[in-house]
C-alpha cells in the first residue's frame, strides 16, 4: 500500500512567530507536528528539536520493522530528555516543552504517537474519527461529562495541558496502532486548525477538495492542505496552523 502525502504550517494572522514544526520523511513515511510552547523562544526551540530529533531517529533506525510502538515510544521518551536538559541548562528556555502527534506507517498499520493537543484525525467514508485523545484541563472536563467537544471550545481553559513533551524530566507517551484499509484519509493538526475549523467543516473540505478518492492526486492532496489552512485563518487565525495529509492508496 502506498502513502500519499503533504503538509504546511501557517503563522496564521494573530501571532508574531511560529512556534509550531511539522517533519514530512515519505522514504520512511513517517510524519509528525510539533506544537511548542514556552517563553522567549522556548517553543520554537522545542518544536524544532523534536522534529530534528525524531527524523534523525527514523533514519538511523533499521529495526523498526517489527516493533514500531516500541520505537515510537522510546523515541519519544528521548527526545523528552533531550528537551527537558536543554531547557535546564538555560534560564531563559526553562519549561519549555511542545506537543507531539507523529504517525508512522509500516505493514498495513498507521502507529501513532500523542502527546498534548495535537490531534491526529481518521476520515473514512466521509466520517471523521479523533484517533488521539487530548492531554488537556478541558479533555479532562469532557471526561467527567461536565459538557460536550463544541462548548469545550467555549471554555477559557482551553489551552491548558496536562501532559507535555520537555516539562517534565519523564513522560508517559500514548501509543496507538490502526489497520489502515485503502484511501483512509489521516490529518495531523496542531490547536490551529482543531480550534478554529469545526469537525464537520473539515469533513465538507476535503471532499470538496478530493471529490474522488480513487483519484487523488499529489496537487489535490497539496490544495486539501492548503483549504484547511486557510479556513482556520478565514475562522480568525487566533494561532499557528500546522497540517499533514497522509492517505493510503
Amino acid at each position: 500500500m502506498t502513502i500519499l502525502s503533504s503538509g504546511n504550517t501557517d503563522i496564521g494572522r494573530k501571532r508574531k512567530t511560529n512556534q509550531d514544526s511539522i517533519c514530512l520523511e515519505k522514504e520512511y513515511n513517517f510524519f509528525v507536528v510539533a506544537d511548542g510552547m514556552g517563553g522567549h523562544n522556548g517553543g520554537d526551540i522545542a518544536s524544532q528539536m523534536t522534529v530534528k530529533l525524531f527524523s534523525e531517529m527514523v533514519k538511523a533506525n533499521k529495526s523498526t520493522q517489527g516493533d514500531v510502538p516500541v520505537f515510537l515510544n522510546d523515541s519519544v521518551k528521548s527526545i523528552n530528555n533531550s528537551i527537558y536538559e536543554h531547557g535546564m541548562s538555560n534560564e531563559d528556555l526553562k519549561g519549555m516543552g511542545t506537543t507531539i502527534s507523529a504517525i508512522m506507517f509500516c505493514d498495513h498499520f498507521a502507529n501513532i504517537a500523542n502527546i498534548g493537543d495535537s490531534r491526529v484525525y481518521l476520515i473514512q467514508k466521509s466520517k471523521l474519527y479523533q484517533l488521539t485523545r487530548d492531554h488537556s484541563l478541558v479533555q479532562e472536563k469532557v471526561n467527567l461529562g461536565i459538557y460536550d467537544r463544541e462548548a469545550a471550545k467555549k471554555d477559557p481553559q482551553k489551552n491548558v495541558l496536562t501532559r507535555t513533551v520537555g516539562f517534565e524530566p519523564n513522560v508517559e507517551v500514548d501509543v496507538y496502532k490502526y489497520k489502515i484499509s485503502k484511501e483512509d484519509l489521516f490529518i495531523i493538526c496542531s490547536d490551529g486548525l482543531h480550534g478554529k475549523v469545526n469537525d464537520q467543516d473539515v469533513v465538507e473540505i476535503i471532499n470538496a477538495s478530493i471529490p474522488d478518492f480513487s483519484k487523488i492526486t499529489q496537487e489535490l492532496l497539496d490544495g486539501a492542505v492548503q483549504n484547511l489552512i486557510d479556513q482556520a485563518n478565514n475562522n480568525g487565525g487566533q494561532d499557528n496552523i500546522s497540517v499533514i495529509i497522509a492517505v493510503a492508496i
